[in-house]
C-alpha cells in the first residue's frame, strides 16, 4: 500500500478491478499471488508495478488480515510512494488506479481491508 501527503492529507494508492460483474466491487490495494520462491514482500513490490505502472521504493511490513468470508490471507506492506508516482491501470485485471484521501480509501475499500487502513494512519500518526 504506497501513501503520499498531499496538502497535508494522507493519501493512498487503490486499484478497481475490471470487468462488468465488478462495476460496483469496492477498490483495494494492489494485491496477488506470490511466484515460485517469491516472498510476499517482492511479490507486493511486483503486483503493484504490474497494476498500477508505480515502482514502489522502500516498504515495511503493516502485517496481514484474513478475510471474513474467504479462506484468503493478504499479507500487506506499506512505503512512501515516489515523487512523481502517476498511477494508471497497467493490466487488464484492475480498470482503475488512483491515490485517493484516506477519507474516501475508508468508504471504498473493500471492507475486510480497512483494518490495513487503520494500521497505516496509526503508524503515520505516531512514528
Amino acid at each position: 500500500m504506497l501513501y503520499r501527503k498531499n496538502k497535508d492529507k494522507l493519501e493512498v494508492l487503490l486499484v478497481h478491478p475490471s470487468g462488468n460483474y465488478n462495476r460496483k466491487a469496492p477498490w483495494s490495494i494492489p494485491k496477488g499471488q506470490p511466484e515460485q520462491l517469491e516472498s510476499y514482500e517482492d511479490a507486493a513490490r511486483r503486483e503493484t508495478l504490474e497494476e498500477t505502472g508505480v515502482i514502489p521504493d522502500s516498504l515495511k511490513p503493516l502485517g496481514y488480515i484474513d478475510y471474513s468470508k474467504q479462506r484468503k490471507r493478504l499479507h500487506c506492506f506499506y512505503g512512501q510512494a515516489p515523487g512523481d508516482a502517476a498511477p494508471r491501470c497497467a493490466s487488464w485485471e484492475i480498470d482503475g488506479a488512483e491515490f485517493m484521501t484516506l477519507k474516501q480509501a475508508k468508504k471504498t475499500i473493500h471492507a475486510d481491508q480497512l483494518e490495513l487502513l487503520k494500521r497505516l494512519q496509526f503508524i503515520l500518526n505516531h512514528f
